[in-house]
């Protein structure tokens, strides 16, 4: 299980592969964000960023709606997921 500091960097680090993918420099993720550039860039290089900007740059990267689920209920596939402690 990763501690909250691990998956935030791998959180930062796939939010700067998928900006580099568009073609964004930090500043124009800022622009387009609303985010200052010190926040993303900060946000990258540590991991460190508030929910409602980082929610901001999801929406400019596309990938704003993977938040809608992130703490909904799990679907049951099978009683052996209820036997295992899966659910």
């Amino acid at each position: 299980m990763k501690t909250p500091k691990e998956l935030s960097r791998i959180i930062a680090a796939n939010v700067r592969k998928r900006r580099k993918e568009r073609k964004l420099s930090m500043q124009a993720l800022a622009e387009k964000s609303g985010v200052s550039y010190g926040s993303v860039k900060r946000f990258e290089s540590s991991g460190q960023i508030s929910l409602l900007s980082l929610l901001k740059i999801a929406t400019v990267l596309d990938c704003a709606d993977r938040f809608e689920t992130l703490f909904a209920e799990q679907e049951i596939r099978s009683i052996q997921e209820i036997i295992d402690g899966k659910v």
